[in-house]
Order: structure tokens, then C-alpha cells, then sequence
């Protein structure tokens, strides 16, 4: 606990407000400054007001942390306090004024987004990336690759090669961005303009565009075209030349003949047949299967032949 030295001329510790006497010791001086009046007694808890006078000699046979200050109080008294009190009492302060200037996380020293600054001279917090910084991945190094065109002409090569894995993922971004318009068969019949939108897009398998390079659906899907957003935040590069290659691939599907076979490259099934082609609102209808007469036959020799085989390997066993 912090302690006051005092001095007083009688034997009586004079003390203002509420003390605890924790102790009594007689400090007599010695010398030419000898007082023998002067009684030095040392308290535990006193207020600043106690009307006491100090001892020169006293003081100076005090230890150096125990030695007091002293003031004089109005009506010519003086009061002393040692510098442990002090120290406590200035540590006492210092403490509550830290208490009370708390910063919370959510309130930092920080400029608002867009905010209004005084400390740049074109008063905007937000400021614009350094000249020729370039983020990472989006160093656009492939002119070709990320705009489709061989100076100010759209190109008609694909920038990598075209495997099924590339045709898959064509296919899948095709269906979910670009099928809601142009349909899944790509005629233009989609469920946007199937709803009554004005300006239906025009079918991949007009003319024009079977003659289109690739290049140019990039650069369509890139910048837009007429009432057709662009879709370059949507889709990345990549994503969209694979829906370029799906592009030719379909517009191949649809208009593919015999002749379009490589030779020696048998055709699997001929092309399914439908009562009504659908459109990306509805699904297509398929035709009833009928069978042509040359194939009924080819079917019946078959068939006779695998049942004489089979009769051949149960006389063998037998």
C-alpha cells in the first residue's frame, strides 16, 4: 500500500479523511539541524490535506525511495508525499486512461471503398494499379488465344488440338449457356425466344455461319453481338474455344452426308429419325422404327444361319 511521510510538532499523527496506522517510528536529527521538536511518523493510507510541516534533517536521513515531496498548503503548512505514493498514484492513471482508449476490430484506421481521401491529391482512397502491372494468369501473352483474330481478321484454326475430352466440355458449357437461346440442336428455337423474346437468333446452320471461321464465334462470345451480351466473365478462354470446336461439331452433325465419311470408316447406324425435331423447349419426337424389306430379309438369313450353326454344335457334342 502507498505510504505518506509526515512531520509533525507534536507527538500526534494529524491526519484528513480515512487512515489505517500501520506503524509508528521516531526519526530524531542529528547535527547542527538537530530538532528535537520534530517527530517524524509514518502512516499507512492519508489524503493529500494533512496540515504537517517538514524536517530538513529528517528527510535527508530517509531512504532515496522513501523520500517525500513537499508542497505548501494554503495557511502556510506544508505536506509531503513520498515518491512511492506518486508512482503508484501516476500508474493508477495511466491505467484507466489505457482502460478507456479501446479499439475494437471492427473500427480500424482504414479508408472506406470509394471513400473521399485529402491525402492524395486527386482526393480518391482508391487508387489505380501500377503502370504495366499485369495480375496473375491474365498476362495474355497468346494474342490469338485470347481474341480470336490474326490482327484485325478472326482466325479459322483452333489455338490447341481438339480431342473428345474437348468436345465433352464444349458440349456441357453449351448446353448451359448458350442452348437457353440458340437451343441445344443449335436453330435458334431455344426457350428464350420460345417465350416470346423479338429478336430470335439466328441458326448455326444457315450458310453464313457454316462458313464462319472460328475466330468469330470467339470473338462473338468475347464482345457480344447485337442483342447478345458478352460472355467473357462468365466463360474463360478455354472454355470458350471448346465451345467453338462443339460449334463446328454440331453444325457437322446436323448437315453430314455419306460422302463426309472418311473411306473404309463404317457408319455404325444411320441417323435417327424423328416425327418432330423440338427445339430446346421441347424434346424431339422420334419416329416409329420400320424396318425396309432388304433388311428384313438380311435379318431372316441371320437368323436362319445362327440356328443351322447351333444345330451343327449340338450334333457335334452329341
Amino acid at each position: 500500500m502507498p505510504h505518506l511521510w509526515t512531520s509533525c510538532r507534536d507527538s500526534r499523527p494529524r491526519l484528513s479523511g480515512r487512515a489505517q496506522l500501520d506503524s509508528l517510528s521516531t526519526r530524531v536529527g542529528t547535527g547542527a539541524l538537530a530538532r528535537p521538536d520534530i517527530l517524524t511518523t509514518r502512516v499507512g493510507t492519508a489524503a493529500l490535506g494533512c496540515p504537517v510541516e517538514c524536517s530538513s534533517t529528517a528527510l535527508l536521513e530517509l531512504p532515496l525511495t522513501w523520500r517525500p515531496t513537499c508542497f505548501l498548503r494554503k495557511g502556510g503548512n506544508w505536506c509531503c508525499l513520498s515518491y512511492r505514493f506518486l508512482t503508484l498514484a501516476a500508474l493508477s492513471l495511466v491505467m484507466a486512461a489505457a482502460g478507456g482508449c479501446r479499439l475494437d476490430m471492427q473500427v480500424q484506421p482504414k479508408e472506406n471503398p470509394l471513400s473521399k481521401s485529402d491525402f492524395y491529391a486527386d482526393q480518391r482512397s482508391e487508387r489505380p494499379p501500377v503502370e504495366g502491372t499485369v495480375a496473375r494468369d491474365e498476362l495474355d501473352a497468346d494474342t490469338y488465344f485470347y481474341t480470336g483474330k490474326i490482327g484485325n481478321n478472326p482466325g479459322d484454326v483452333m489455338p490447341f488440338p481438339v480431342t473428345m475430352e474437348v468436345l465433352d466440355s464444349g458440349r456441357e458449357r453449351f448446353n448451359i449457356f448458350c442452348a437457353p437461346c440458340h437451343s441445344r440442336l443449335g436453330d435458334g428455337n431455344g426457350f428464350v425466344p420460345s417465350r416470346g423474346f423479338a429478336r430470335k437468333p439466328p441458326s448455326f446452320h444457315i450458310a453464313r455461319l457454316e462458313k464462319a471461321p472460328f475466330g468469330y464465334f470467339f470473338d462473338v462470345m468475347t464482345n457480344g453481338f447485337g442483342v447478345m451480351p458478352d460472355y467473357a466473365s462468365q466463360i474463360p478462354p478455354r472454355d470458350r474455344w471448346n465451345i467453338v470446336a462443339y460449334i463446328r461439331a454440331l453444325q457437322l452433325s446436323q448437315n453430314a452426308t455419306m460422302s463426309d465419311v472418311p473411306p473404309g470408316q463404317p457408319v455404325p447406324s444411320e441417323p435417327p429419325k424423328f416425327r418432330e425435331p423440338g427445339s430446346g423447349a421441347t424434346l424431339p419426337v422420334p419416329a416409329p422404327e420400320t424396318k425396309a424389306p432388304e433388311e428384313q430379309s438380311q435379318n431372316s438369313k441371320l437368323e436362319n444361319t445362327q440356328s443351322a450353326a447351333m444345330k451343327g454344335n449340338q450334333q457335334v457334342n452329341q
